[in-house]
């Protein structure tokens, strides 16, 4: 096990470090200034260049990238030039929505993907298995912000069954919190649903073809047993594998969603500080779902060795 934890995380350093050079340089490199931004069309030249140089901005890019991908190795992500907080600090401050959106979306993905992906491989062939492939791929073909226009036009304006907009914690009350995520959820985990509902029926039709199934099916074991017990629990590791890379996925993708209805997640925070130019901001908080995103497919990888300890790691060696 160590080893394999070994080999994965060595594999997952060089990955951010690209993409902390990347993101660095497209922030930097997009047009628009913090400074402008902060002092206004108005300032003069004198203050812009004092204030360029207080925060830095007036040193090489090289030199940029090499200050603060520094002060990120010893824990610093920095402050926001605007808001005058730490990075971290403003990260961990909008993640709960952030998370709850995930968790929820993940919780409708799971239930609506398995669901429809066992019935789908159960029914092959038959009218239910062609109605729910063609829903799965209209599902993965309709982008996630315009199924959320709809929802919002049909649920929340025309029937007024949920909010057009808006976010309750968890701490005021939890069940206005689920009602006020449940079409963000589900306009964020369709496409998922979708794929994992694909998914699970490709691989329980080639589960269904072995031979332990066609001996179970001839001493007489209940269908339902057959396919619960026998087909899906053979069938996990690559459903667990798309389910852990799909969460990793909607944590990142919540972006879009939470600037359509409207909730103060790490998406929203994103897409303010763009409008800012917040350097500081944008390059911590990208990071920051970076990390996140990687971590949570070591998770799956370790969950996934942990099922079938034959899984192999890096380069070919037997675990």
């Amino acid at each position: 096990m160590k080893w394999f934890l070994f080999h994965r995380i060595m594999a997952l350093l060089p990955v951010l470090f690209v993409v902390s050079l990347v993101v660095f340089c497209l922030v930097h490199l997009a047009p628009g200034d913090p400074v402008m931004v902060i002092l206004g069309n108005d300032a003069s030249p004198q203050d812009i260049a004092a204030l360029r140089q207080q925060m830095g901005l007036d040193r090489p890019l090289l030199g940029q990238f090499v200050r603060w991908f520094g002060a990120v190795l010893s824990g610093d992500l920095g402050h926001s030039l605007f808001l005058n907080a730490s990075v971290s600090g403003l990260f961990l401050q909008h993640l709960a929505p952030t998370l709850a959106l995930a968790l929820y979306a993940q919780a409708i993905a799971l239930v609506l993907g398995l669901a429809s992906g066992v019935i789908s491989a159960w029914q092959h062939g038959r009218f239910a298995d062609r109605a729910i492939r063609a829903l799965a791929t209209f599902g993965m073909s309709v982008p996630g912000f315009l199924l959320g226009l709809f929802l919002i036009f049909f649920f929340a304006v025309q029937l007024r069954w949920f909010p057009v907009v808006g976010y309750r914690s968890t701490n005021d009350d939890w069940l206005q919190n689920v009602w006020y995520l449940t079409l963000p959820a589900i306009a964020l985990g369709f496409r998922i649903a979708a794929l994992i509902s694909r998914m699970t029926r490709a691989v329980m039709l080639d589960v269904l073809q072995e031979n332990f199934i066609n001996t179970a099916r001839a001493k007489g074991v209940p269908e339902r047993t057959v396919l619960l017990r026998h087909t899906l629990k053979n069938a996990l590791i690559p459903i667990l594998t798309i389910c852990g890379e799909s969460f990793a996925s909607l944590v990142t993708g919540t972006i879009v969603i939470e600037s359509v209805f409207g909730i103060p997640g790490v998406g929203s925070l994103i897409v303010d500080s763009i409008e800012r130019r917040d350097f500081t901001v944008i390059q911590g908080v990208v990071l920051l779902i970076t990390v996140c995103y990687v971590l949570i497919n070591l998770a799956v990888d370790v969950l996934s060795y942990v099922v079938d300890p034959r899984l192999s790691v890096e380069g070919g060696e037997s675990s």
